[in-house]
């Protein structure tokens, strides 16, 4: 008779983890991005931050050029009658070059090398209406229904002559950078030249660690990252694509266990009613009854309403000037008639004892626009 096999369950005590990921809006761009989560548990911010890092700047994969094809060119270091630029120019150009693949509907995704062809066709006409010269730029010699050209004007080369030739580039798929001597050609002609190819949509990734407070604790994480791609990617797809693919590689760890943990879900605070608790933070200092001595120390260091009061530790309170234990005393009664305390989590509203102030306007501002529109 086997015997029943039971899954073991190890408790472990509650693990703080951002709800989400802020964006910030100001500085936000279409190639640069500055991401902010918190909190972390002490050590995870770092942790988390490097991991990202070298993901974002090696492993996400995007389309590039990877060999090259003009008609009567046999090889990267001849010129050609009526071209300024030479084949090594053209090369050294055309590794500048961005595409970003676009969605695919259906899920019907090919990631063959793909050539794609166009015929560069200069007449006198073209010429003198250019003053006897023509650029050839990238959006003239890349298009279809596969591929959106990031950097459509860039310059490839510059006709000076009548000419029509066929020019052909082979795209595939890749990460990181790609010599020419690594690329995998197949069918490959005998005048096609193999080019270096930089995959890696992204250009800069800094990350860095501050404290943030839970509770009456400082010393948690705060994630802060800011990534520069150069446009195959948004730095937001970067971001989430890096993610995913952290969760795929750590996933074959996670089955080795043979149980698992199960994480406790109590708040460090229990929180009153969140509207209730809302009405509250708004009062402002001077709307509770606290003597003159107490509601002048909180006004010498600009604390003006209850928000920003219960974000300070207890701690911190008695460093201020001229606050005794006597004030203290009257704070914490005041307050806990109102349930609350010094020190509170008020993550759930997004405040943190750094953007209180800001943050608090903000809540004001939502509270009698939601008022407004009742009306």
């Amino acid at each position: 008779m086997e015997k029943e096999q039971t899954e073991q369950v190890i408790r472990f005590g509650r693990i703080e983890k951002p709800k989400k990921i802020l964006v910030d809006g100001e500085t936000a761009t279409s190639t640069y991005a500055r991401f902010v989560a918190e909190p972390f548990e002490r050590i995870i911010g770092h942790s988390i931050g490097n991991a990202l890092r070298r993901i974002l700047l090696s492993s996400l994969e995007t389309p590039g050029i990877i060999s090259i094809r003009l008609e009567g060119a046999a090889h990267e270091f001849m010129a050609i009658d009526g071209i300024v630029e030479d084949m090594t120019n053209i090369v050294l150009n055309i590794k500048n070059a961005c595409l970003r693949c676009l969605p695919v509907d259906g899920g019907n995704y090919n990631r063959d090398a793909r050539i794609l062809t166009t015929e560069c066709n200069i007449t006198q006409s073209d010429l003198d209406k250019n003053k006897g010269q023509v650029k050839i730029t990238l959006g003239d010699v890349v298009s279809g229904d596969v591929f959106e050209v990031v950097n459509p004007d860039l310059h490839l080369f510059t006709v000076t002559k009548p000419m029509k030739k066929q020019f052909d580039v082979r795209v595939g798929y890749g990460r990181g950078y790609v010599p020419a001597e690594r690329q995998i050609i197949p069918n490959k002609l005998v005048d096609e030249i193999v080019i270096d190819t930089g995959f890696s949509p992204v250009k800069l990734v800094n990350y860095f660690v501050e404290n943030t407070r839970v509770g009456q604790d400082t010393d948690y994480d705060r994630l802060v990252m800011e990534v520069t791609t150069d446009g195959r990617l948004t730095p937001v797809e970067a971001m989430v694509f890096a993610a995913q693919i952290a969760m795929q590689n750590f996933d074959v760890f996670n089955q080795m266990a043979e149980g698992g943990l199960v994480f406790d879900q109590t708040r460090r605070e229990n929180l009153p009613d969140s509207d209730q608790l809302l009405d509250k933070m708004l009062l402002r200092i001077d709307e509770i009854e606290l003597s003159v001595r107490s509601t002048n120390c909180l006004a010498s260091q600009f604390i003006d309403t209850i928000a920003e009061l219960i974000c300070i530790p207890e701690k911190k309170m008695l460093e201020f000037r001229n606050f005794g234990k006597k004030s203290l005393t009257e704070i914490k009664a005041k307050l806990s008639e109102m349930g609350l305390s010094l020190g509170m989590d008020l993550s759930a509203f997004g405040i943190t004892y750094e953007n209180v102030k800001d943050r608090i306007k903000e809540l004001a501002e939502e509270r009698k626009a939601k008022k407004e529109r009742r009306r």
